[in-house]
């Protein structure tokens, strides 16, 4: 029988349910993922460090997960809610249980609990830091440490995720996108791949429109990058607050104008720091994959995948930079390119995984920019 866990929000609520996954105590920035599928995905997306997770989606865990649809080698969320999880899992390629999975990694798994009333108060209220626990029940202290613990805002969370040395990507390419880019090809150009909490599925993209992908820690300097005598950089995407990267930001100044750079999510974030723009936190961020964003230069609309908490401001942007894409929900930046140098970025996730594969023409955009 599932023992019961408690998830306790600064602004003193509680919520009651059953444990599934990991026991243990927890905390982190509670946030919501509006999208039917991908859990698995969303579990290992390195960008969700510091976070505890909650679906939208009533029923989740009902295709299992698999070795095949892994962003990253671990789960990187501090813990995961949902309103019912499957117990018993189908589908063809399915190699266990998400139960199972998140008991395996320590992760603690919430169900029962009125998953829409406690999207809509995140709605209201905005993120909020939270304790999810199955040790200690007691609501007074719940609350007492969900409002004591760290906040997401100012932290270097992207120290805690980048790869501890330089490596060559050899994954290949994900034959799953194959539909939507052209076969994989020879590589015929030289990308380095700045990680800062980079997504698998970003190199296997670039694998596929014919580039060659080293990997290198995302706290390397401009002098480590240009060593690796690079045709391009790719700046990824990565958890929490752009503002603190101090060392990120002075890489990419430096590497500004010297190579082509495209930058996702994080990488926006960053990119658009360096080139003088500023960032603010979202009051609930967006993280789904069925966000609408119009490209304004083909004025054509794509239905993304997201998952940030922060943006750039659009209303300050330095006379360099030109807004290329917005965000159709509520008029935020979702991308821009720098009008001289060969520079650009987005804020959302153009290799989908899960999701939409609308924006897959940027790989290739990133491959002509480098000649």
């Amino acid at each position: 029988m599932s023992s019961v866990a408690k998830l306790a929000l600064e602004d003193g609520t509680v919520y009651t349910g059953r444990a599934f996954g990991g026991h243990g105590e927890t905390f982190g920035e509670v946030v919501f993922n509006t999208s039917m599928t991908g859990y698995q995905e969303v579990l290992t997306d390195p960008s969700y460090t510091g976070q505890i997770v909650t679906m939208t989606y009533p029923l989740i865990g009902n295709y299992g997960v698999n070795e095949e649809d892994l962003e990253s080698r671990l789960p990187h969320v501090q813990g995961f809610i949902v309103r019912e999880l499957t117990r018993v899992p189908s589908n063809f390629r399915s190699g266990g249980s998400l139960d199972s999975y998140l008991a395996e990694h320590k992760i603690i798994g919430l169900e029962g609990i009125d998953t829409r009333a406690l999207v809509r108060r995140l709605r209201v209220r905005g993120a909020m830091t939270g304790v999810l626990s199955t040790l200690d029940l007691d609501d007074v202290s719940l609350v007492r440490k969900a409002r004591s613990s760290p906040n997401i805002v100012g932290r270097d969370l992207v120290r805690e995720v980048v790869p501890p040395a330089t490596f060559p990507w050899q994954d290949g390419f994900n034959s799953a996108f194959a539909t939507e880019l052209l076969p994989a090809r020879p590589a015929t150009h030289h990308v380095v791949a700045l990680d800062f909490g980079m997504k698998w599925n970003i190199p296997r993209c670039l694998v596929q429109v014919g580039c060659r992908v080293t990997v290198m820690p995302g706290t390397a300097s401009a002098d480590d990058v240009l060593a690796q005598r690079p045709d391009g950089v790719f700046l990824s995407n990565g958890p929490g607050d752009p503002a603190p990267l101090s060392y990120a930001i002075n890489t990419i100044q430096q590497l500004a104008g010297k190579k082509p750079i495209f930058g996702i999510c994080l990488g926006h974030q960053l990119m658009s720091l360096a080139l003088g723009a500023e960032t603010f936190k979202l009051k609930f961020g967006h993280r789904g994959a069925n966000q609408p964003v119009l490209n304004q230069r083909s004025n054509k609309v794509e239905i993304t995948t997201q998952n940030h908490g922060f943006a750039v401001r659009l209303d300050n942007l330095p006379s360099d930079l030109e807004p290329t894409h917005i965000n159709l929900n509520d008029g935020t930046l979702e991308g821009l390119r720098h009008r001289r140098w060969p520079m650009f970025c987005v804020q959302y996730h153009p290799e989908a995984s899960a999701g939409p594969h609308d924006s897959s023409y940027l790989f290739e955009e990133f491959k002509q920019l480098m000649g």
